[in-house]
């Protein structure tokens, strides 16, 4: 072999070995690119994603602290991106009808019972965080045909020392069932008791809910108001307050007991206060008892006592209040009611609980309606109810005593919309006409709230 052949096959040789190392490199060089472009894509990506949860419109870059962000929670929200103010807007409307029967308490009355139909709440509401530390609530009820004062309150949350500060018009802290709102109590009224609770009125309350909301505390002072806010009186002033504790609270709430206590000292400066009475568990049907008025007194006192329990779907919820009216002609008026409910749930959830405010909170069904197949929450609820003003004055043709038997069957069909039905049983006896009568109502309501 020649030394010009040995020179070609030497190069031939260099040129075999160094093409894989060059083709190598070159594929390397295009695997880099190519993932470097991947990485600025998402890189893009996550900016986008960002954008659009922040309410963006992905034309610029990151948006300002006080921009707002608009969303659907159960609601409208709204909330800036540093989260320092946030509003949520809402409301709720339930619908009732009804139909009653008793002759016999008909002639006891002197009065026709007869069925109806109204809108039983009709409410609109605003809410939320003006800053840091400040939060409020406006909210009107124009069911009736005017619009009637509900919460209107500023909150200072984070006092030192204290926890929260309330001011305006709100709850007094009374009772369980009363502090838990309309659209998540189990029957379509509150029971009989209810009578002697508060309710809204015009005060300042500090609130705190400490050992990691295992307990609550309120107290605060009141002055009793119409229902639009308004009231003249020198020495109509009240100190009401409520504690509660969670002995046991397990699995998020699934299985808890409740227990508490209330207590309101009630001052009038005109030396009378007003009739106790109460709708029979239907609000459209008229009184059947009343306590009639009280003068020659300054002094009233109130005192309740609440007990719940959840196990899974099955829960039980009671409470008793009594009421003194310290008379200065004649002896102390002594005036007392119970209740006690339970319920379950055919389709396995549980009644929540909102530990911040020792109260009872919004169903969320497992399988809403017309989604996956859901059929909603159904709940079956039975209650009895008794109240007894017998130390009252009273009023002609209305009774001292009153027991009610009450069945249930709420539809909870998603989160917003609920459908109840509730039969209720009534007994009236005793007052100025000595009434023995019964009554038979059944009710059925259509509410949405969000």
């Amino acid at each position: 072999m020649g030394m010009n052949s040995c020179k070609w096959i030497g190069a031939a040789l260099v040129l075999a070995t160094a093409a894989p190392d060059a083709v190598l490199a070159a594929d390397t060089e295009e695997l880099t690119d190519a993932l470097n472009m991947m990485r600025r894509q998402v890189r893009d990506l996550k900016r986008r994603v960002a954008e659009i949860e922040d309410g963006g419109s992905g034309a610029s870059s990151a948006a300002a602290p006080n921009d707002f962000r608009v969303y659907w929670d159960r609601g409208i929200r709204m909330k800036t991106h540093d989260g320092k103010v946030k509003i949520k807007f809402g409301g709720r409307l339930m619908y009732d009808v009804g139909w009653v029967s008793g002759t016999d308490m008909e002639n006891a009355l002197g009065t026709d019972l007869e069925d109806g139909a109204e809108v039983r709440r009709a409410r609109l509401y605003a809410a939320g965080n003006l800053g840091k530390d400040l939060g409020f609530k406006l909210q009107f009820d124009l069911a009736g045909g005017d619009a009637d004062l509900k919460d209107a309150y500023l909150q200072f949350k984070h006092v030192p020392f204290v926890g929260n500060i309330k001011v305006g018009h709100f709850k007094e802290p009374f009772g369980l069932e009363q502090l838990t709102s309309s659209k998540y109590i189990t029957f379509m009224e509150r029971s009989l008791p209810d009578m002697y609770t508060p309710g809204r009125n015009w005060g300042v309350m500090a609130h705190d809910a400490p050992l990691d909301e295992r307990m609550t505390w309120a107290v605060g002072m009141f002055r009793d108001v119409n229902g639009y806010g308004d009231g003249e009186d020198d020495g109509a002033y009240n100190l009401t307050a409520r504690v509660t504790g969670l002995p046991v609270y397990e699995d998020g709430g699934r299985r808890l007991v409740h227990v508490g206590a209330a207590y309101s000292l009630r001052h009038s400066d005109t030396h009378s206060f007003g009739a106790f009475d109460a709708h029979p568990e239907q609000h459209w049907v008229p009184d059947f008892i009343n306590s009639g008025s009280f003068s020659n007194a300054e002094w009233q006192h109130r005192l309740g006592g609440e007990a719940a329990l959840v196990c899974g779907p099955f829960s039980m919820q009671s409470e008793v209040v009594a009421v003194n009216v310290d008379t200065d002609s004649a002896d102390d008026a002594c005036l007392w009611g119970v209740y006690a409910q339970a319920s379950y749930f055919l389709t396995g959830e549980h009644r929540p609980y909102k530990t911040s405010a020792g109260a009872f909170n919004r169903v969320t069904p497992r399988r809403p309606f017309r989604e996956d197949g859901g059929f909603g929450a159904w709940e079956i609820a039975c209650r009895y109810s008794y109240v007894d003003v017998t130390d009252g004055v009273g009023e002609q043709n209305l009774g001292q005593r009153q027991a009610s038997a009450t069945v249930g069957l709420n539809w909870y069909l998603n989160d917003n919309v609920r459908v109840m039905w509730n039969y209720i049983h009534t007994c009236v006896d005793g007052g100025p006409s000595d009434i023995d009568a019964e009554a038979d109502m059944l009710g059925m309501r259509v509410q949405f709230d969000f």
